[in-house]
């Protein structure tokens, strides 16, 4: 790692995926660092408020400091007040879970959830707010590259890799790239892209872009995901056109946001496609 900065980032990072607190030792471990090093970085970030040690010798835990700017981010970037109510009343006639991911150069990021199954089986994540979106194995990432031309898809799904490595995706996950295509290309001919146990064993997702306007650059995606018991092909056929629907009213409202100003101007730079995008018809 090149740089301080650098280095106290990957240790954010990394503490954002241990709520519980990590003593020095183990991050050093786990970032491939010297302890004398971590234990720095630590000092200075607490001095900063961004981690704190309940206790002398201690684990080192994340303070609310940095959420809460991420929070601050998107409340006055006009995400919380635009997108939420649009996700809550997607989940509530859904009963499931309701995810919003935006464009963000070129990744993909989750940014606001919805939890619509109050009872029962549910699939509940909890910790995705913020991390990027794996492309080839989620509806979110399929339905974002099934909008682009097939050779900008290969481009992006390359650089991330096919497969995950932070985890291990279910056997419904595409294995080979000609796999990848043939599924992108039935999410053009749906208007949705759809993966049943991909991402995870056990549940099926629904997902198509957020456009910045009607007919604008994708700025974002926005899934349906619960058990494969409960979202079976007719359920999905049901849930499809309230999915569009809830993804036009955000489209319409994206056009108030600056947040979503400054993610259509990205598009616009970025990825294009001749081709028929997901949700276009």
């Amino acid at each position: 790692m090149s740089s301080a900065l650098e280095r106290g980032l990957r240790i954010l990072e990394l503490m954002v995926e241990h709520p519980a607190g990590l003593p020095v030792s183990r991050m050093a471990a786990l970032l491939g660092m010297p302890v004398s090093g971590v234990h720095r970085q630590l000092r200075e970030l607490a001095r900063l408020g961004y981690v704190r040690q309940p206790r002398d010798q201690g684990d080192y835990l994340l303070s609310v400091k940095l959420s809460a700017l991420g929070l601050s981010f998107l409340g006055r970037a006009g995400v919380t007040d635009i997108a939420q109510p649009i996700l809550d009343r997607l989940a509530a006639a859904s009963g499931e879970l309701i995810r919003l991911s935006v464009v963000d150069g070129e990744r993909l990021v989750w940014v606001a959830v919805a939890q619509g199954a109050t009872t029962g089986l549910r699939y509940d994540p909890g910790r995705e707010q913020g991390v990027v979106v794996h492309l080839a194995s989620t509806a979110g990432g399929q339905a974002w590259l099934a909008g682009m031309s097939d050779a900008d898809a290969l481009e992006l799904v390359s650089r991330q890799g096919l497969r995950p490595t932070e985890f291990e995706p279910g056997p419904g996950a595409p294995a080979t790239l000609p796999a990848l295509l043939a599924v992108l290309a039935e999410a053009r001919a749906k208007g949705y892209a759809l993966t049943v146990n991909s991402y995870m064993i056990g549940m099926a997702a629904m997902a198509v872009p957020v456009r910045h306007g009607k007919s604008g650059p994708i700025v974002g995606c926005l899934s349906i995901a619960g058990p494969t018991v409960r979202l079976d092909a007719l359920r999905v056929a049901e849930l499809a056109p309230k999915l569009r629907e809830a993804a036009e009213e955000l489209s319409a409202a994206a056009d108030a946001s600056q947040f979503f100003g400054q993610l259509r101007k990205s598009g616009e730079t970025g990825h294009r496609t001749g081709q028929k995008a997901v949700g276009s018809r």
